[in-house]
């Protein structure tokens, strides 16, 4: 394998971060279209708050509706769809990138989009609102927030790359 320039070693590393959440979003986007009950079982409880303390003070939040629970379960997959398409289209900007002088300002710009677009979904979703407004955290059985930080962190580093900018571009 021939050795990689120091200008290269940031695109390279950008398009494989970029690349590997685009892989992971794409899986999670198939696995909620393909078994859609599974995740739509998680999404209903965490709204519900059945399986939270069941403070008086919090239940008030509780969406109990089946049709608004399927509604947000149907809006997370959308999301995820859209941001593994933005991440797979911002990983081939990087690869093409790869190959010649050009700028990676493009690649840059669509990878920012799709990694705030998991971002948001795993960090102000799941987190914040699942987390917090609807206490997941409560829930021995239908706790998400170790998976949420997970993607959170992956997707904080991996736009740390993206954003970094080789000597051949200050």
């Amino acid at each position: 394998m021939p050795a990689t320039r120091p200008s290269q070693s940031l695109p390279l590393a950008a398009t494989v971060l970029t690349g590997t959440i685009a892989l992971y979003i794409t899986l999670v986007a198939f696995g909620n279209i393909t078994d859609f009950g599974t995740n739509q079982a998680f999404v209903q409880h965490v709204l519900a708050m059945d399986t939270t303390f069941k403070d008086p003070d919090l239940m008030w939040r509780a969406v109990e509706s089946r049709t608004l629970q399927n509604i947000a379960y149907v809006l997370i997959i959308i999301w995820e769809t859209a941001a593994s398409l933005v991440l797979v289209t911002g990983t081939v900007l990087w690869a093409r990138g790869l190959r010649g002088p050009a700028g990676h300002a493009g690649a840059r710009r669509v990878s920012t989009i799709g990694l705030l677009m998991v971002l948001l979904l795993f960090g102000a979703g799941f987190m914040a609102i699942g987390g917090e407004w609807f206490s997941m955290w409560q829930s021995k059985s239908w706790n998400g927030l170790d998976a949420a930080a997970r993607n959170v962190m992956l997707a904080g580093v991996a736009l740390v790359v993206v954003q970094l900018r080789g000597t051949d571009e200050r």
